[in-house]
């Protein structure tokens, strides 16, 4: 579900794709619900080795970090720190990752290319990036973690399926119509480049 909160647009999960249509690439959106976070080795057992993966992420999201976390009594557990990892690092695998768990938003730092553009296009999913820096920040909107699924992964790369609120803000790299934000500003600098260096060489032709 799409909810416009004080201007903002908050994506609730479950998340299907018609909720997904008009939010494109530059958005800014927050998350609501269930998030999972996952990151390479979950990926490679989904994928390489075909397992189920334990926690339900279809119509929900995945976030690509290896957070630091408190236990507590009674088998809980408290988010102190959740940065996300380079998303680049799951992009062989990401394609055939939506395909199996229906995951609808992913969220990490840095890019992704063809095979994600794919999947987001093909499978009616969305990239946003998680501005780096703010892994305190990102804890403070976990409201809950509510189950850790292969513990005998480690801490980073355990599945922390966590319940946030407004968790954010979440910049759209990729939209569901594959578009890429990452990949077309690439484009447009390269254009600019050359006059904006003969800009710069005026300003510094002093420095010998």
């Amino acid at each position: 579900m799409l909810e416009i909160k004080d201007g903002k647009k908050i994506l609730v999960t479950p998340v299907s794709a018609e909720d997904l249509k008009d939010i494109k690439i530059g958005d800014i959106i927050y998350l609501t619900g269930s998030l999972t976070t996952c990151r390479d080795v979950a990926h490679r057992r989904v994928v390489e080795e075909g397992r189920e993966i334990p926690v339900d992420v279809r119509n929900n999201a995945i976030l690509h970090a290896g957070p630091i976390i408190r236990p507590l009594e009674n088998d809980k557990f408290e988010m102190v720190s959740v940065g996300p990892t380079t998303s680049m690092r799951m992009e062989k695998f990401e394609y055939d990752f939506v395909k199996i768990t229906g995951v609808r938003v992913i969220v990490g730092k840095g890019g992704m290319r063809e095979n994600t553009e794919r999947a987001c296009k093909e499978f009616g999913a969305i990239h946003c990036v998680f501005p780096a820096g703010n892994a305190v920040v990102a804890a403070v909107e976990v409201e809950e973690i509510e189950k850790a699924e292969w513990r005998d992964l480690g801490m980073p790369e355990t599945l922390w399926n966590c319940r946030v609120k407004e968790f954010g803000p979440l910049i759209v790299s990729i939209d569901s119509q594959g578009r890429n934000y990452f990949e077309e500003k690439k484009v447009e600098y390269n254009k600019n480049k050359d006059a904006q260096l003969e800009e710069i060489y005026k300003q510094v032709s002093f420095i010998k």
